[in-house]
């Protein structure tokens, strides 16, 4: 029965591309939790899946120089989002990184959410989901989602001409719908330093 469950997780892991995330619940179709458990264990031990967190698996990348590649942060916060149905907004120091504000990689990288609060250890790094309000999750501009934060993370007193500059920069990337949705959600101070991104 186990080794049934293993060569069909095996047959549906090797049918994606490398670098998939999974879950236990993504076999759920094939057999019980606790057989799907075994099975995933055992796929583990052989070397066919890498476990990157408590009940999340991978197969791996291989990069002819750098060896063994699995998700990164982002990746496995966007799977755990995508199957909790949750949305999810890099907050901190990770949304100032990922604009260029900040050199500074934090080790717990926060998210705000509408789904279940909760910490997940990655390594030595790990990812804390935060319950927010719907409203603080509801921007689906990509990057101008991180300008808010990054905003927010500054502050009002605190940001220099030298990051509004960047982040305006930063944000004529962004789809103008997108923008123009977000920037309505955002607190009135940021409305006003976004304001010359607004078609007139």
């Amino acid at each position: 029965m186990i080794l049934s469950i293993e060569i069909q997780i095996l047959d549906k892991i090797k049918k994606a591309r490398r670098g998939t995330l999974y879950f236990p619940e993504s076999f759920l179709s094939f057999g019980n939790a606790k057989a799907i458990s075994k099975a995933l264990e055992r796929l583990t031990k052989n070397g066919e899946l890498t476990r990157v967190a408590t009940g999340m698996y991978v197969r791996p990348e291989n990069d002819p120089v750098i060896g063994m590649v699995t998700p990164g942060i982002e990746e496995i916060a966007k799977a755990i989002a995508k199957r909790d149905k949750a949305r999810i907004v890099p907050t901190g120091i990770y949304a100032l990184n990922r604009l260029g504000l900040s050199t500074q990689v934090p080790l717990n990288v926060v998210y705000l959410t509408d789904g279940a609060a909760r910490k997940i250890k990655i390594g030595k790094r790990s990812i804390t989901f935060k319950k927010s309000t719907p409203k603080n999750v509801s921007a689906i501009g990509e990057l101008s989602r991180l300008a808010i934060q990054a905003l927010r993370t500054i502050g009002k007193d605190k940001v220099t001409s030298t990051e509004i500059e960047k982040i305006l920069f930063v944000l004529k990337n962004e789809k103008p719908a997108h923008l123009l949705h977000d920037i309505r959600l955002a607190p009135e101070w940021i409305r006003v330093i976004l304001q010359p991104l607004i078609p007139q």
